[in-house]
C-alpha cells in the first residue's frame, strides 16, 4: 500500500493534504463532510499518466482489490492480500518516461544512446 500512497502523494499532494486535514478536523463526520475532497483525490489519481499506466497493466489486481474493499467495508484490513498483489504488480510496471514532455524524453534518449 505504501507504493500506491507514495505515487498518490507525489502526484496529488495538494489534494491529499486537503483531504487529510478535513478528515483530521472532522473525526466523527469526515465521511460526509470530506466526500468532495475525497472525489478530488480520486479524480487526480485517475487522471495522472503514471497511475493510469499502473492501473492499465495491473487492472486485474486492481479490480480484485476494489471488489474486496466494496465487499468488506467494515473490515478493509481483510483485503491486505489483494493490496499486496496490486502493489507487487505496480512495482513491476515500467514508468520510465510516462508523463514527461516529449522534448525531455528526446533529450534523455539521446543522452543514453550516446557513446562516451
Amino acid at each position: 500500500m505504501q507504493a500506491a500512497m507514495d505515487i498518490t502523494t507525489k502526484y496529488c499532494h495538494k489534494e491529499m493534504e486537503a483531504y487529510g486535514s478535513c478528515v483530521a478536523s472532522n473525526p466523527s463526520t469526515w465521511q460526509q463532510k470530506c466526500h468532495e475532497l475525497k472525489m478530488k483525490v480520486a479524480q487526480c489519481t485517475s487522471s495522472h499518466p503514471v497511475i493510469q499506466k499502473i492501473r492499465q497493466e495491473c487492472s486485474k489486481e486492481f479490480v480484485n482489490f476494489e471488489r474486496c474493499l466494496r465487499e468488506n467495508q467494515d473490515e478493509p484490513t481483510s483485503c491486505s492480500p489483494h493490496v499486496a498483489r496490486f502493489v507487487a504488480c505496480a512495482e513491476t510496471v515500467d514508468i520510465t518516461g510516462v508523463g514527461k514532455p516529449l522534448t525531455e524524453l528526446a533529450i534523455h534518449s539521446s543522452r543514453s544512446n550516446s557513446c562516451d
